[in-house]
């Protein structure tokens, strides 16, 4: 009897060849390619920043997946998906649009250098869209790998509004923590505003300070496995991290990710062991 593959979800706003901004854009294109050529199932949700360039990267609209809305702070928000392929790999890409959050031609910050003021808001929508696309999919990943500050609610969300969904209930989730966040603070209401159906405040309380370490600390609260993406994390993170004692990988990368295969393949069979 075959075995069934191994379901990879990846969660980003940034991948290589759409949009590059840190290092971020090489590992969340190189990586879900290694773990496909090793057998596993791969799908890949992003925003669609309006300086992707939708013709030249053959984006199109996902029909059947777009037309929800997404509600924050009490505002619907209409959820439109997009998808491209990478040829070179036979992966699609999943993008989220809205035309208030991503129309901008700017990603984090406008033309003058200031962070959005919504930058908040458009981080839930991203989450909670990435959520309800992949249910309406209907394909329930194995394994959740959450990279970066701005898909830092995902895990939150899996383990409280998602715990008993079909979709999400058996996911284990990972997050990566990369040094390349924002110096500034999001929206003083965020963690407030992040709070979803079937969550209380405490579910959020980790957010509160609404700095980028707030939203890693936030994110390693309700992830199942952390992986550290960089080399000059802040110390008080890290301590936090190996405080949580969950497993967690270090940031070097070995050939083909071996590492990170090894790394999914204990985390799915539950032999949850630190490799750092």
């Amino acid at each position: 009897m075959e075995m069934a593959k191994t379901k990879l979800l990846i969660v980003t706003h940034e991948m290589s060849p759409f949009l590059e901004l840190t290092k971020i854009s090489e590992i969340t294109r190189q990586l879900p390619q290694a773990m496909q050529e090793k057998g596993f199932e791969i799908r890949i949700l992003m925003p669609k920043f309006g300086n992707i360039n939708e013709r030249r990267n053959r984006l199109h609209e996902v029909i059947r997946l777009s037309g929800m809305n997404i509600i924050i702070d009490d505002n619907d928000n209409p959820l439109i998906i997009k998808v491209a392929s990478i040829p070179a790999a036979r992966m699609q890409v999943y993008f989220l649009d809205n035309e208030e959050y991503f129309q901008r031609k700017q990603v984090f910050r406008d033309a003058s250098g200031k962070f959005f003021d919504d930058n908040d808001e458009r981080t839930i929508f991203f989450c909670k869209g990435a959520l309800e696309t992949v249910k309406k999919l209907g394909w329930a990943p194995d394994i959740v790998h959450c990279h970066g500050w701005m898909s830092s609610l995902v895990p939150a969300y899996i383990k409280t509004t998602y715990k008993n969904d079909p979709t999400f209930k058996n996911s284990k989730v990972v997050y990566s923590i990369y040094e390349d966040g924002f110096t500034e603070k999001l929206n003083d209401k965020f963690a407030k505003k992040a709070v979803m159906a079937n969550m209380t405040e405490d579910d959020t309380k980790a957010f509160i300070p609404a700095d980028c370490n707030s939203m890693h600390v936030g994110a390693v609260t309700h992830s199942d496995a952390v992986v550290l993406g960089d080399e000059n994390l802040d110390a008080a993170l890290l301590k936090f991290v190996k405080d949580s004692n969950k497993p967690t990988l270090a940031f070097n990368l070995t050939e083909n990710f071996e590492n990170f295969y090894t790394f999914y393949e204990e985390i799915s069979n539950d032999e949850l062991v630190s490799l750092a």
